[in-house]
């Protein structure tokens, strides 16, 4: 590993910061190992008199043997609570010290709750916390961040952005670690968040997920190849959405005079854990492998998607009659912009993504493909690499919205 390498996430950070300007609480929600103790302990280290407790240690689990007592000692100071989900009980303890802070003056930055499991924390938070809690998510190293830190585009693609993956020293130190890594959550995590499902069979359908990257969702057919029925299957897909660990990403389905696919696309949202769980585990073998293509949509869509932010919403857009859109970002009912990706340099793009553009009157329709410079193409395209992609997504929601 090269252990004195730090990238530095500083537009989280600065989420972080504004968060806890105007809420008394914030969850900050992602993945284990994605990076959410070290951006709360750096956050921490800028404001004296912060006090971090992780839940899964025996000692700070007995400083809150008497929570009120304890928190309630850490008045004027922010508190950050690690693995928040293994203590459920404290939620309501934390709401009634909000309350009483508020009516002596005190009413914002007060905890920092850290959690992997979103669907979890957000269901205690929200019955106990209504109205105190600001929620952020930190995902995996994004593209942006990894050019900073000049680290290329296809280690980033390769490796995905859990840290630890991404600047391992070698591709096979990198590889090992994400196997660590699935082998950690079907051991620890499946366990600790739905403790009568099997963790055998969620491994299995955690591996074909990946290597049918980005195709509709069929639970019948996920049913069949796991021997189990379908809407077992969706408890399972549900388990791994709720750890952030998978994506399902909606059709638009608006009112049109069209015939619109409605089911979800599915995809493993870190490009190293698809990798990972499809045994892929060079470049090489990556570029030569049937997954390249779905592995790179996916990968460029979740970079996306983070780019344009939580305000707006993402789908795709399929008819019956071969339109398709790969990503669709809309705010507020409002489609915004359209994507295809491509993995060719000299992307050839087919006709059904302008008619889905036509379709929805979108202004703006982009490329994403591995090119050095932007140029534009017929049907009022723009042709982009995905780092200028990142930047034209931000300038538009921010232009749009600010």
């Amino acid at each position: 590993m090269i252990y004195g390498m730090i990238i530095q996430r500083d537009d989280y950070k600065t989420a972080l910061r504004s968060a806890l300007s105007r809420a008394p609480a914030v969850a900050l929600l992602g993945a284990r190992q994605v990076g959410k103790t070290t951006l709360a302990k750096q956050l921490a280290s800028t404001m004296p008199g912060s006090v971090y407790l992780d839940l899964e240690k025996q000692s700070d689990w007995r400083k809150l043997e008497d929570p009120g007592a304890y928190l309630r000692a850490q008045t004027g100071h922010l508190t950050i609570i690690d693995e928040i989900h293994r203590m459920p009980t404290l939620f309501a303890e934390l709401r009634s010290i909000i309350d009483e802070r508020r009516e002596a003056g005190e009413r914002y930055g007060q905890f920092l709750l850290l959690g992997s499991a979103s669907l979890d924390l957000v269901q205690n938070s929200s019955e106990t916390l209504a109205g105190r809690m600001a929620y952020l998510e930190l995902p995996p190293i994004g593209l942006a961040e990894a050019a900073m830190a000049r680290l290329s585009v296809e280690q980033l693609w390769l490796r995905g952005g859990f840290p630890d993956s991404l600047i391992a020293s070698r591709d096979a130190d990198s590889f090992y670690w994400r196997q660590d890594f699935i082998r950690s959550y079907l051991e620890r995590d499946v366990p600790l968040f739905a403790p009568k499902l099997p963790r055998a069979l969620i491994g299995r359908l955690w591996t074909m997920v990946a290597n049918g990257q980005g195709t509709l969702l069929n639970s019948a057919r996920l049913a069949q190849g796991l021997g189990i029925t379908a809407p077992t299957v969706s408890r399972y897909i549900d388990l791994l959405d709720d750890l952030l660990l998978l994506r399902r990403l909606q059709p638009w389905s608006g009112n049109l005079d069209k015939r619109l696919v409605r089911s979800p696309k599915i995809y493993v949202r870190d490009s190293g854990l698809v990798h990972a769980l499809a045994e892929v585990g060079t470049l090489d073998h990556l570029l030569g492998h049937p997954l390249v293509g779905p592995s790179w949509e996916g990968f460029l869509i979740e970079n996306l998607i983070t780019a344009a932010g939580k305000e707006c919403t993402p789908m795709f857009y399929r008819t019956a009659d071969g339109a398709e859109i790969d990503l669709m970002i809309e705010r507020g009912g409002v489609p915004l912009m359209g994507f295809e990706i491509k993995r060719s340099s000299a992307p050839k793009v087919e006709h059904g993504f302008f008619i889905g553009c036509d379709d929805l009157k979108l202004e703006h329709r982009f490329i994403v493909a591995p090119v050095n410079e932007a140029y534009p193409i017929k049907g009022g395209a723009i042709v982009l690499s995905p780092l200028e992609a990142i930047e034209r997504v931000r300038q538009l929601t921010t232009l749009k919205f600010q």
